[in-house]
This record gives C-alpha cells, structure tokens and sequence, in this order.
C-alpha cells in the first residue's frame, strides 16, 4: 500500500472521529450529561490526530513537499472538514 492511500485512510478516519466528537460526544457529555463517549472518542480521535501529523511530516520528508504544503496539512487537521479539504485539493487521487 502506498504512502499517499495509508495517508488517505487515517485523514478520512481523523476527520471522522473529530466529527463524531463534536457532534455525538459533546453533546452527549454536555446535553445530557454522559461523558463516557468523549473519553472513548476523544482517545481515538487524539491518536488519530497525532498519526495524522506525524504522516504529514512523513511525506513531507519523503516525497519533497513544500513546506506551504505542509503546514495546510498540519491547519486542516484543526478544522472539522479540513481532512477532506485537503485530500481532494492536494492529494493525488488513486
């Protein structure tokens, strides 16, 4: 398997959990007072997260990024849609 698709897959996972956390784990802890999905999708999503990152620095290394390309990776995986974003933009599609 490609670096790019392995890249894809956890981009696609990491935008998944950090919607799922803010909204069904959120609301759940806040709204009706049940925070046990939070620490369940709240620990998916962080080691989805720092995956997600240290892929990024990966390719960034290996296939020659620039460093604009980078660091829109490292900002999208802030944002909640941000993962998709970046995989149609700046991602070659498989």
């Amino acid at each position: 398997m490609s670096l790019i698709k392995i890249f894809k897959i956890v981009s696609v996972l990491e935008a998944i959990s950090f919607l799922l956390l803010l909204g069904v784990a959120m609301p759940l802890k806040y709204v009706w007072d049940m925070p046990e999905m939070v620490r369940i999708v709240g620990m998916a999503h962080g080691l989805l997260f720092v995956l997600y990152v240290f892929l990024a620095y990966w390719m960034y290394e290996k296939l020659n990024w620039p460093f604009k390309t980078f660091a829109i990776a490292v900002l999208c995986s802030i944002l909640p849609f941000g993962p998709f974003y970046f995989d149609k933009k700046y991602l070659p599609s498989t």
